[in-house]
């Protein structure tokens, strides 16, 4: 009797509805992969080997396969939101056990982890204080939320064009305090090692001698030399550039940093406490051209101590922290892990997985290395379930029911005939 093959395919659609209502209900959940139902027929053994009119005794289910296809990423409003675009899982860790997901919605817990809704600490390697990336195990990323340390200036470069044209200044000898005694002037902020900015001005005096000029530096107002000695002479050759001036070499400047002067007092006399400003300006790049002065640029390279503004993750990992200074620096790497059979891994729920004997070892690494996709800051993946495709399989499933349903009721007539027989 054929009992056996309808109640078999009734098993078989019911559990393959099961599959399409769970991806049903998962369709929303982010990181979420649809799994697919796998049907194998069944023969009985045969004590004579199998026969070509042998028939078969039904289906059962082989597996249920995930299917680990590309959802479509999604953007956010939060920066702790990472997709992955590509292969690969994060990797998290829960008091040493580690697991595997797709799922990247993340956030910052109380101690600065980053971690998901189950308080599973997402793992890569750390920064250092300079922010280099220190490679090696997988560690869980923690978000370092300490001021950014200041950074006295130690150089400065300028680009500027003297006016060849301009004359002597007929007042001697030079003060910073008496603008007839110079020619032209620029000025630019420089810190010390605590983080206060400071004003170093520079004043160029036309010497009387051709192509010469003397240059002298004050810093907050106060002379770096002993006046009237220069800073440094450029010397220019007669074509202005080209060579360039001598010295080509950047001058050093050394001076105390000192606090703002409080009222009524007008020149400041109280150390900050950082450590003497010594630097370089180097204006081996301007020119003496006879058009009017000016100033192409002028650039140095310090900063002052700055907050953590926000951050965000690159497409090969690396969390940059933006700073309220302006500056930014890496405070960690997010890494990635791929798997020879991932249909191997065992599934946890909760959008998670973990390493089985079937789905291989492990292989981390960094973002778009290997098999590894990338990563897309302030967006999710979303779950790959084709609703359309699942509610034409759930109509498909339903009249593979039916028709199973109909082998048994028709089984049930013949055995009725049969046994109203007479």
């Amino acid at each position: 009797m054929s009992f056996q093959q309808g109640l078999s395919g009734l098993n078989a659609a019911s559990k393959q509805l099961e599959v399409i209502g769970n991806n049903v209900a998962n369709a929303n959940t982010v990181g979420f992969k649809q799994s697919r139902a796998e049907f194998a027929d069944v023969f009985a053994n045969s004590l004579t080997g199998g026969g070509g009119t042998q028939i078969g005794i039904g289906t059962n289910l082989s597996t249920v396969a995930q299917q680990f296809t590309q959802g479509n990423v999604t953007s956010t409003n939060n920066s702790l939101d990472i997709a992955i675009n590509g292969g690969g899982f994060f990797r998290m860790t829960n008091n040493g056990a580690v697991t595997y997901s797709r799922n990247g919605q993340f956030k910052m817990d109380k101690d600065g982890y980053i971690v998901d809704s189950a308080s599973k600490h997402l793992t890569g390697y750390a920064a250092d204080t300079t922010g280099a990336i220190q490679k090696g195990a997988p560690v869980d990323l923690k978000i370092n939320t300490a001021d950014l340390q200041p950074k006295a200036t130690a150089k400065i470069v300028g680009l500027v064009n003297l006016d060849s044209r301009k004359a002597t200044p007929a007042v001697t000898p030079f003060s910073p305090t008496d603008p007839t005694t110079y020619t032209d002037s620029t000025a630019v902020t420089v810190f010390d090692s605590l983080g206060n900015s400071h004003t170093l001005q520079t004043y160029f005096v036309k010497d009387p001698a051709p192509n010469v000029w003397k240059v002298f530096t004050t810093a907050d107002g106060i002379s770096t030399t002993t006046l009237p000695t220069p800073t440094t002479t450029l010397t220019f050759p007669a074509t202005g550039t080209g060579l360039g001036p001598t010295p080509a070499t950047p001058t050093a400047v050394t001076f105390a940093p000192l606090n703002p002067p409080i009222p009524p007092a007008t020149t400041p006399t109280i150390p900050t406490g950082a450590a003497p400003v010594t630097l370089t300006i180097d204006y081996s790049a301007s020119t003496q051209f006879g058009s009017n002065y000016s100033i192409n640029s002028l650039t140095q390279d310090g900063y002052t101590s700055g907050r953590l503004a926000g951050f965000n993750t690159g497409a090969d990992g690396i969390i940059t922290g933006r700073y309220s200074n302006g500056q930014s620096r890496a405070l960690g790497q997010v890494v990635l892990s791929s798997f020879a059979n991932p249909n191997g891994l065992q599934s946890l729920g909760g959008n998670a997985w973990s390493e089985s004997s079937t789905s291989g070892t492990p292989l981390t690494g960094v973002p778009n290395t290997g098999t590894l996709g990338v990563l897309q800051s302030s967006a999710v993946e979303d779950s790959n379930t084709d609703l359309t495709a699942e509610l034409v399989n759930m109509i498909t499933a339903q009249r593979y029911y039916q028709a199973n349903a109909q082998t048994i009721k028709t089984q049930d007539q013949v055995l009725q005939t049969l046994v109203n027989l007479r």
